[in-house]
């Protein structure tokens, strides 16, 4: 597991033995899988728990604002 990226509270990770699509895990008070290029090529959420709606909602927002370089990450990472 990679730190990739921290702000508002949250920790953006990508897991070294992971799988494609390329996306992240976000951490706060929970857990969010985000997908990095959704279908119309904007983040898309699988999955939050434990996050209320607001942090769902700044995590969603962290991973657009920081996309291109999360997906560069994400390539430095896998390959």
């Amino acid at each position: 597991m990679v730190t990739v990226y921290r702000a508002h509270g949250l920790r953006i990770v990508v897991f070294v033995d992971d799988h494609e699509p390329a996306h992240v895990h976000v951490f706060g008070d929970g857990e969010a899988k985000i997908n990095l290029a959704g279908c119309e090529g904007d983040p898309e959420l699988i999955f939050a728990i434990g996050m209320t709606r607001a942090e769902t909602r700044r995590a969603m927002g962290v991973v657009k604002e920081q996309q291109a370089y999360l997906l560069k990450r994400w390539s430095e990472i896998h390959g």
